[in-house]
């Protein structure tokens, strides 16, 4: 066996135990025994794999999340830049916020974070700070719920890259706001759960501002060949610590500029869709 078949012999075994994993609803062991830690381009593949199963089952592409955006987190990983997932249509639960239904969740997280939602393509052009800013429509308030398909959340930069960036679901809010409204760098988060505050932090947080890291995902995505496109959704990474849910739980986040947005999670067991 060639060094190539072997290589994709790993991605190929990587990409099935995640698949297994979200269709079992029974967490894995990590993938990083088969693609490495840090080999940015395997799991990128892996990632492929996993939303094109996604895909076949009917799903459809509606965005991108990016992760990883918090020098912290960077450190902690061992890696020095940001990651992205692909938002998929299933995956918005904004019209269930009274109800997440949780049983399509294994491990789940919710992390606060400004979402934008785009008027143009990023196609063309040099993806610079102005272009990038006047391709965004508006943006909203959004809870991330982050979720991991690897038992323990025992992850390193290849195994949250290769199972979506940890993509679980997310929930927009209602309050739209242009950038002439507010300045994304400058938004102050707090969040609740179950009326308790367990986190805050604000738009310096991620990537100094949120804005860059759409600039960043732009450029990537485009290098990836998958650029964005008019209409897509982009959570643009979390402005403060996450923090774990469980059935019943009341998550608020408020963020300065843009609004609130809440989420209550199912006590009754909704599996709907096995995938996360």
């Amino acid at each position: 066996m060639t060094e190539a078949s072997t290589a994709t012999d790993a991605v190929d075994r990587a990409a099935t135990r995640l698949i297994d994993a979200a269709a079992t609803a029974t967490p894995c062991a990590p993938v990083r025994d088969l693609i490495g830690d840090t080999d940015v381009d395997a799991a990128y593949a892996v990632q492929q794999q996993v939303v094109a199963d996604r895909l076949a089952s009917g799903a459809n592409v509606v965005g991108r999340k990016i992760g990883l955006t918090s020098p912290a987190v960077q450190a902690q990983l061992g890696v020095d830049q940001p990651d992205f997932g692909v938002l998929l249509n299933d995956m918005d639960v904004s019209a269930d916020a009274g109800a997440v239904p949780t049983g399509r969740l294994l491990q789940p997280k919710v992390e606060a974070e400004v979402a934008f939602v785009l008027a143009r393509d990023l196609v063309d052009g040099d993806l610079g700070p102005e272009q990038v800013r006047a391709a965004v429509d508006y943006a909203v308030p959004a809870l991330e719920i982050v979720d991991s398909r690897v038992a323990g959340w025992d992850i390193t930069f290849g195994d949250t890259v290769a199972d979506n960036a940890s993509g679980g679901l997310y929930v927009l809010g209602t309050e739209r706001r242009t950038l002439d409204d507010f300045a994304p760098v400058e938004v102050q988060m707090e969040m609740t759960v179950n009326d308790q505050n367990v986190s805050s932090g604000n738009g310096a947080a991620c990537l100094g501002d949120p804005l860059n890291a759409l600039a960043w995902l732009a450029a990537t995505a485009r290098d990836h060949g998958q650029p964005l496109l008019a209409g897509q959704v982009v959570l643009s990474g979390a402005l403060g610590p996450m923090a774990p849910v469980v059935a019943g739980d009341t998550v608020t986040a408020t963020i300065t500029g843009l609004g609130t947005v809440s989420a209550t999670f199912a006590t009754t067991d909704d599996t709907t869709g096995a995938h996360t």
